[in-house]
């Protein structure tokens, strides 16, 4: 067994590369040098066309790398024994399926966001695979009575009004994760929808060795805040009960002692500063009733020099008498 990994090792290092394929080597070596941050990004029909607006967008920002998912996993592994980082690793077991690399060391969701302004339309093709819900909606169409066939096909209700076919009501024709058929990428493209977008779609994030999913993007601070706020109710919770002592729970047991000194205080004769107060009301509450009670005082005298109205003189009654 070591002589057969003796002649791969040395096979390898009598392997030639070609120069293309050197040169990519020493790019992704020195991407994998240069940036700590790496979008993996989903490249499924992206044409060449957009991906070149991509790259122009990004420019200054980030760098897209295209490639052989086989010889990025190769060149990354290679990279991790050479540099000792056993990271790179992580990344290359993200290289699967058609992706892509976008390296960079800017803000992370700048640059998502980025990816996301340079998304296309595209119309339905015959065999793709619906990214999305399609629904026709309902309202008049521009074509004429003679094609209502295409709209019999897919059972979808239509009346003739002033000469053109109108849908009825809203018709979901093509479903999410399924194949387009033939019948209703024709009937997309007759009322001119473009139903689908296409752009690179972020499916993991390497970040300096930590890899997440691009839902962590959309946390903002007040989500972090309460996340940690919460987490930190739970193991002072969890501490207290189980007894053992951790930061999150000293101040709880602070207050609970403080409160038992209170009690102990207000049961016997010992007293000290901060129980002062509490051993006054105790004593004498009538004292803190009347200091309470003083604000709500201090208006009646205002009230009680206000002048009270007059009373209405009652009129005498006229002495007549209303039959003669």
């Amino acid at each position: 067994p070591s002589t057969s990994k003796q002649t791969v090792k040395m096979e390898e290092a009598a392997r030639v590369y070609s120069d293309r394929k050197t040169a990519y080597k020493q790019q992704v070596e020195n991407l994998l040098q240069t940036y700590t941050r790496v979008l993996v990004v989903d490249a499924d029909n992206v044409t060449s066309n957009q991906m070149h607006q991509i790259r122009a967008a990004l420019r200054g920002r980030a760098i897209v790398l295209m490639g052989k998912n086989t010889m990025l996993r190769y060149i990354m592994t290679q990279y991790a024994k050479t540099t000792g980082n056993a990271q790179y690793v992580k990344l290359a077991a993200l290289c699967k399926l058609n992706v892509g690399l976008v390296f960079t060391n800017d803000d992370l969701r700048e640059v998502r966001d980025l990816l996301l302004a340079n998304r296309k339309e595209a119309s339905a093709r015959v065999g793709a695979i619906a990214p999305c819900d399609v629904t026709v909606p309902a309202g008049p169409t521009s074509l004429e009575p003679t094609q209502t066939s295409f709209f019999q096909a897919l059972q979808i209700p239509t009346k003739i009004n002033k000469g053109s076919i109108e849908i009825l009501n809203d018709v979901q024709i093509i479903t999410e994760g399924m194949k387009c058929g033939a019948s209703e990428v024709a009937l997309l493209n007759k009322l001119n929808i473009r139903p689908f977008s296409y752009g690179l779609v972020l499916k993991n994030i390497y970040d300096d060795g930590s890899i997440f999913g691009p839902s962590v993007l959309d946390l903002t601070e007040s989500d972090i805040a309460e996340f940690i706020q919460d987490s930190i109710t739970e193991i002072a919770s969890l501490s207290m009960a189980a007894g053992f002592l951790t930061k999150a729970a000293i101040p709880h047991l602070i207050a609970n002692a403080f409160k038992d000194c209170l009690a102990i205080a207000a049961t016997t004769e010992y007293s000290f500063p901060q129980a002062k107060e509490m051993l006054e009301f105790l004593a004498d509450p009538s004292k803190f009733a009347v200091a309470s009670a003083a604000p709500a005082g201090g208006a009646a005298p205002a009230a009680a020099a206000a002048p009270e109205p007059e009373e209405e003189e009652e009129e005498e009654e006229a002495d007549f008498d209303l039959f003669g």
